[in-house]
C-alpha cells in the first residue's frame, strides 16, 4: 500500500477537509450546543461556515480541472453534479437530526441520563459510523482487487465461440491515488486467465501529469490469444491524450479502435468488434456506428459509457462492454435500496444488463475518482464467457 502526494490535488484535499470540518461542527453544535452553553449565534456563524464550504468544494474541484475548461458542461453533468446531490442529501439529513435533537432536548430536564445518552449516541452515529466507514473505504477495500467471473448467455451464439474467455481492464486511473505496482498486479491476474481476447475500455490515468507511458508499459503485458483491444474514456478526451494513446498503444501492441470495426475468426465464427470513442452524456449516442455491424457475425461493441446501451441492442450489437461507473465507487443499501451517485446518470451501473438478446456488461474497474476510496464496490478484473443459449 504506497501513498504518493502530489500538488495537483492540494486544491481538492483543502477544500473536502473545509466541508468536512464545517459539516462535523456545524453538527456539533446544533445536537449538543444547548446542552453547552453555546449561544445562538455562535451556532449560526458555524452553520454559514458549513454553507460557505460547498463554494470553497466547487472552486477547489474547479481548480483541479482548470485545464480542461472547456469540458466544464460535461464535468458538470458527471462528477460535479454528484457532488451537489450529495451535498443536498447530506445537507438534509442535517437538518432532520437538528429539528429532531431540539425536540427531545426540549422535552427532557437539563441535566437529565436520558438527555446525555441521546447526545452521546447521537454523536457516535453521526462522527464514528461514517469516519469508520470512510477508513474502511480508503485503506482496506480500495485495494481489495479480486477476479470477477461472468458468464453471459447469447441466444443464437456460433459454436466456435461458445466457451470463449474476454477479460476486460476498465477505469484504471493511475495517479497519485493508484499506484504501478496495483496495475501490475491487475494484468499479472488477467493474463492468469488465459483469455482468448484481452479488452482495456478506457480511463487510464485522471489527469495531465499522470504517468500515462507507465501505464501503457503495463498494458503492454497484456497476454491474450486473439490480441489487446480497447476504446478511450472521458479522461482521455479531457487530458487530450486520444491520439498519443492511440499510437503509443499500437506501437506496444494493443489496438484502440476509434469508430472502427476489426473482424477475428474462430474457427468457422466471426467476431466482428467494434469500438468508438467516449460518447458524452445525453448527447446522440452511437451516430454511425450502426454501419460498423457486420451481418452474420456476432457483433460486440467497446464503449466507455454504459449508458449507449439501448442504441447498441437497437443497432444490432450482441454485446457492449463497458465502464465509467466505477460501479457506484460507493455504495450503500438501505432498504434493499441500493444507492451510489452514479445511479441518478445510467441505469447501467454494475453487472450484467439485457435487452431483448442483446446484452451490456459494466465493469467496476480497478481505479478510483473524486475521493481515493472504494464501498461497497470493490476494484476488480473481469472474466467474461460466452454462453450458447
Amino acid at each position: 500500500m504506497v501513498f504518493i502526494f502530489s500538488s495537483r490535488y492540494l486544491p481538492d484535499l483543502i477544500a473536502l477537509g473545509i466541508v468536512l470540518a464545517a459539516q462535523a461542527a456545524g453538527l456539533f453544535w446544533i445536537l449538543s450546543g444547548p446542552a453547552l452553553g453555546a449561544s445562538r449565534g455562535i451556532r449560526r456563524a458555524i452553520t454559514l461556515c458549513a454553507l460557505a464550504s460547498f463554494a470553497t468544494l466547487i472552486f477547489g474541484c474547479s481548480l483541479r480541472y482548470y485545464r480542461v475548461a472547456r469540458y466544464f458542461p460535461e464535468w458538470w453533468s458527471g462528477w460535479g453534479r454528484g457532488l451537489v446531490i450529495a451535498w443536498a442529501m447530506l445537507s438534509v439529513a442535517w437538518l432532520v437530526a437538528g429539528v429532531v435533537s431540539r425536540q427531545w432536548l426540549r422535552a427532557r430536564p437539563l441535566h437529565s441520563p436520558a438527555r446525555r445518552n441521546f447526545l452521546k449516541a447521537t454523536q457516535l452515529a453521526l462522527f464514528g459510523v461514517p469516519a469508520a466507514a470512510a477508513g474502511y473505504g480508503v485503506l482496506i477495500q480500495r485495494f481489495q482487487l479480486a477476479l470477477r467471473e461472468q458468464d453471459i448467455a447469447i441466444p443464437g451464439l456460433p459454436l466456435d465461440l461458445d466457451g470463449l474467455r474476454l477479460v476486460q481492464l476498465t477505469d484504471i486511473h493511475l495517479s497519485p491515488f493508484l499506484s504501478e505496482r496495483e496495475l501490475e498486479r491487475a494484468v499479472a491476474m488477467a493474463n492468469e486467465t488465459r483469455a482468448h481476447v484481452a479488452f482495456v475500455t478506457g480511463d487510464l490515468i485522471t489527469s495531465a501529469g499522470d504517468p500515462l507511458d507507465a501505464c501503457l508499459d503495463q498494458l503492454a503485458r497484456l497476454r491474450a490469444e486473439a490480441g489487446v483491444f480497447g476504446c478511450h474514456g472521458n479522461h482521455e478526451v479531457y487530458t487530450g491524450t486520444e491520439e498519443y494513446v492511440t499510437l503509443r498503444g499500437a506501437r506496444l501492441g494493443m489496438r484502440f479502435l476509434r469508430r472502427a470495426a476489426l473482424p477475428l475468426r474462430f474457427g468457422d465464427a466471426t467476431m466482428n468488434l467494434a469500438g468508438v470513442d467516449y460518447q458524452r452524456f445525453k448527447k446522440p449516442y452511437l451516430t454511425g456506428a450502426e454501419r460498423l455491424v457486420q451481418p452474420g457475425a456476432f457483433n460486440l461493441l467497446l464503449s466507455h459509457n454504459p449508458d449507449v446501451f439501448p442504441v447498441a441492442a437497437r443497432q444490432g450489437y450482441h454485446l457492449t462492454l463497458a465502464g465509467h461507473t466505477h460501479g457506484g465507487q460507493v455504495r450503500v443499501e438501505i432498504l434493499r435500496q441500493d444507492l451510489n451517485i452514479a445511479r441518478f446518470f445510467t441505469p447501467y451501473v454494475d453487472g450484467l444488463y439485457r435487452d431483448g438478446v442483446s446484452s451490456i456488461f459494466v465493469s467496476r474497474g480497478i481505479g478510483t475518482i473524486g475521493l481515493p476510496a472504494r464501498l461497497g464496490s470493490p476494484p476488480e478484473v473481469a472474466l467474461l464467457r460466452l454462453r450458447r443459449t
